[in-house]
């Protein structure tokens, strides 16, 4: 049996009582850091009234790199033991590699179980006080290039409201290329969610950055970025925008694509014959 674990995303409190049973009767766990598992554990043990593994139990490394290496080495005793994985901090599986584990065990008919628990995704939006009642999670966007503008213009006209992870040393990046396409477009930015310095700032883009840039707003910590979707009315706007970026002519098509009637090839077209 496979049980996924979702751990706090900040406060250890948030730690909920079946994962506790689970962690003390598991007999192998997989993790996406070792060293952050048995730190939490050992936290837990102090605070709350949980036994620590014995000597017995096994940890091991599951992460993006080795998972599919790492799988192959354990897939027999996902049937046998009480095996659970467990993410850094939140939810796992969303973005994250346990999803190959979720897919084997469905392929080989394998038990499992996900509990419930928190993620840094949810906490934001509903914290953001956003309207809409629905958001597209997208991670964290490229580190650089035209990439990166092109999947940022993308979320900025997507119908629901866009949900995303930043690093701090990019964080002010983000708010002034988000300005930089439409300044005005109202945002929500969480720091260091459940923490004791946890903050929240709501306000337009154009606010946001002068926060930034005065000092309100020290960049340090980590970051879920909420965009909210853009008024149907005005996405017209954005045709120009796009058409004024330095963008390769394919990126550019694909995005114009989204925003017109007009398919990706005759885009390509115009965009190459001017």
């Amino acid at each position: 049996m496979l049980t996924f674990i979702p751990t706090p995303i900040g406060n250890p409190q948030d730690i909920t009582i079946r994962a506790l049973k689970a962690f003390e009767k598991a007999t192998l766990f997989l993790c996406e850091d070792t060293r952050e598992t048995k730190r939490l554990l050992r936290l837990l043990e102090a605070r709350f009234e949980f036994t620590y593994p014995c000597e017995m139990v096994e940890f091991l490394s599951f992460h993006e790199h080795n998972g599919e290496a790492r799988l192959q080495e354990i897939a027999l005793r996902l049937e046998k033991e009480e095996v659970v994985y467990v993410s850094d901090a939140g939810m796992p599986i969303i973005s994250d590699p346990g999803q190959v584990l979720v897919e084997y065990c469905q392929n080989e008919k394998i038990d499992y179980d996900v509990l419930p628990g928190g993620t840094a995704v949810a906490t934001a939006y509903a914290a953001s006080g956003f309207e809409e009642g629905a958001f597209t999670f997208y991670a964290f966007l490229p580190q650089k290039g035209s990439e990166r503008t092109a999947s940022l213009i993308e979320i900025m006209n997507g119908k629901t409201a866009g949900v995303l992870y930043e690093a701090p040393h990019r964080i002010e990046k983000l708010i002034v290329e988000i300005a930089n396409i439409d300044e005005t477009r109202e945002v929500f930015f969480a720091k260091e969610l459940t923490k004791k310095f946890q903050n929240y700032y709501r306000g337009s883009a154009e606010g946001i950055l002068k926060k930034f840039q005065n000092g309100t707003i020290n960049p340090k910590g980590e970051w879920v970025v909420v965009i909210k979707a853009k008024e149907e009315e005005a996405k017209a706007l954005y045709i120009d925008d796009i058409l004024s970026f330095d963008l390769q002519p394919k990126v550019k098509a694909k995005l114009l694509a989204k925003l017109t009637d007009k398919s990706v090839k005759e885009w390509y077209k115009q965009l190459i014959s001017q």
